[in-house]
């Protein structure tokens, strides 16, 4: 869809919406950003899978990539509380092809770090972590954490300092761990982290779109009726 006819839609539908609501979605969106993304690689337990969107929706993280060499991911769960829909979905599921090397290849165009969460003989701390560039951080499966291919892939490695007798966090708390750590480091810096305004646009198109009941039904007829 054209920059143009979301801009007229969004005019068309914040008819349908207070003003109070509207506000809300504004406030909201100014502070998203995909200055960091997260990665998911074959998560399949829907329970974690879910409380890492839970995670990145409440920290203002946009971007989510999925991978799905094996397992299929849903979003719907309950943990996740509906964060999804507020949430922009990649999904990387083409049977029998390198999804991962297709996920990294787009994410380095796009000017990120991939970065897996693991310890590794040449990791760093997360509170350590260079940010001078945009970062995609990886997390893999709850029993193997990621695999071989992320390790030949990545452009780094971190992890939680631990002080227990527990080496590590379930995937759900690593990832609202790290978030939590880059995402104030981020907000308390200068550097600009804020969506670029083309897709901020369409992000508030969206948001407008699925706060009113029949959404969808009340653009397609508007569609229909502009012909």
């Amino acid at each position: 869809m054209n920059q143009e006819l979301v801009r007229e839609l969004t005019t068309y539908l914040t008819d349908f919406i207070s003003d109070q609501r509207l506000q809300r979605i504004d406030e909201i969106l100014e502070k998203r950003t995909n200055y960091v993304t997260v990665v998911l690689e074959d998560l399949h337990k829907a329970h974690n899978a879910n409380a890492v969107l839970r995670s990145c929706e409440g920290f203002g993280v946009q971007d989510i990539h999925i991978i799905e060499n094996e397992n299929e991911f849903d979003e719907a769960g309950t943990v996740s509380i509906g964060a999804h829909q507020w949430l922009t979905l990649h999904r990387y599921n083409t049977p029998k092809h390198d999804n991962l090397g297709e996920c990294f290849s787009k994410l380095r165009k796009e000017g990120y770090k991939i970065i897996a969460t693991t310890p590794h003989e040449k990791d760093s701390n997360i509170n350590e972590l260079n940010l001078d560039n945009k970062i995609a951080l990886v997390f893999g499966t709850e029993l193997n954490g990621v695999s071989e291919h992320v390790k030949e892939q990545a452009d780094g490695f971190v992890k939680i300092p631990m002080y227990g007798f527990s080496e590590s966090f379930n995937i759900s708390v690593s990832a609202a761990v790290c978030l939590y750590e880059l995402t104030t480091r981020l907000r308390n810096s200068e550097k600009t982290i804020a969506l670029d305004e083309e897709f901020k646009e369409e992000i508030r198109y969206q948001w407008i779109k699925q706060t009113i009941k029949a959404g969808d039904q009340i653009v397609n007829k508007y569609l229909s009726e502009k012909g």
